[in-house]
């Protein structure tokens, strides 16, 4: 167990699309607000550290609401495109958490700053992903309901580790975070930083460097990893719905892993032991992480954020 001195003070702290959006809100404004309120609450005593913070966020529940609603519209009101949809969903979920993490200093008497910065990150045109949609977004339906969906929008729906069936769209693997330097600069003088949001607007880029969206939404654990390395901050703070990740989840024989090696944790993904729907893109991201340089890369609940940093709870992969 670490105490207060020995917290690291650089750390990307990744908040899970339904930390933001949980599956049993209607999603009215008052309700995310609120869900952004208690968010805050549990960031805030790594925000009142002297550290640099860089807070990144999910979006699935979120830009899938917005894919559908526009699609009920669309004989009224021209759709935009997935990326712009991704765009919509980053803003308006990083201004709710702006706002409330701010709130939450000012109440404790802390000057500090929170920047939320619209993100750019650039995929390869030619990832394989494009060809096979596994990302799973919006919300859950039963099978009937679901075929009859695909159907009529033709979107391409897979049941979700047995909770329903939902939207699945194209996931491509991030290679550069744009505008990287500037996320940098900003932690480097004390701001809290929001980036990278929903894995961030996917584009992709020419010999020229002309940069153009297209129809995707990168998993937000990636993102949250390649910008861990590319600042060279040696520890990753993944934040979802359960305090520890577990092999045989759902069986007797069930084991919550407290500390494990990144030689273990691989051995434990290649049995199955990690859905692509839930624990899946969060082991992938640790992997990654690790692999491209850091240190420790911890699974946990939102609302044990500190005390899983501090060892008391949470799973920890280490080198």
């Amino acid at each position: 167990m670490r105490t207060l001195n020995d917290v690291p003070r650089r750390l990307v702290v990744a908040i899970g699309g339904n930390a933001v959006h949980p599956e049993d809100i209607r999603g009215t404004s008052q309700e995310q607000k609120s869900v952004a309120q208690k968010t805050a609450e549990s960031l805030l005593p790594l925000a009142q550290l002297d550290n640099e913070l860089v807070i990144t966020h999910g979006n699935g529940p979120v830009v899938g609401k917005i894919l559908m609603r526009q699609m009920l519209t669309m004989n009224r009101i021209p759709p935009m495109d997935m990326d712009i949809c991704v765009a919509h969903s980053q803003g308006g979920i990083g201004y709710l958490l702006m706002q409330a993490i701010e709130n939450a200093l000012r109440e404790q008497g802390s000057q500090r700053h929170v920047a939320s910065l619209l993100t750019q990150v650039e995929v390869d045109k030619d990832d394989p992903a494009f060809k096979n949609p596994t990302k799973f977004v919006g919300p859950f339906f039963a099978e009937e309901e679901a075929r009859k969906i695909s159907a009529e929008l033709n979107w391409a729906m897979r049941e979700d580790s047995g909770r329903g069936w939902r939207h699945v769209v194209p996931s491509p693997k991030p290679k550069h975070v744009c505008d990287i330097s500037l996320v940098d600069a900003l932690v480097k003088r004390g701001t809290i930083v929001i980036a990278g949001g929903g894995g961030g607007v996917p584009v992709v880029r020419d010999a020229k460097g002309v940069r153009t969206g297209v129809s995707a939404v990168i998993d937000k654990d990636l993102t949250s990893a390649h910008i861990a390395n590319v600042l060279g901050i040696e520890e990753l703070l993944i934040l979802t719905a359960v305090p520890r990740v577990a092999v045989n989840f759902g069986k007797p024989n069930k084991k919550e892993l407290d500390q494990v090696s990144l030689a273990e944790i691989k051995a434990y993904h290649r049995e199955g032991h990690f859905p692509p729907g839930s624990m899946g893109p969060k082991v992938d991201a640790a992997i990654r992480f690790l692999e491209g340089g850091g240190k420790r890369a911890i699974i946990s609940h939102l609302d044990y954020a500190m005390a899983a940093l501090r060892g008391e709870t949470g799973t920890h992969v280490i080198q």
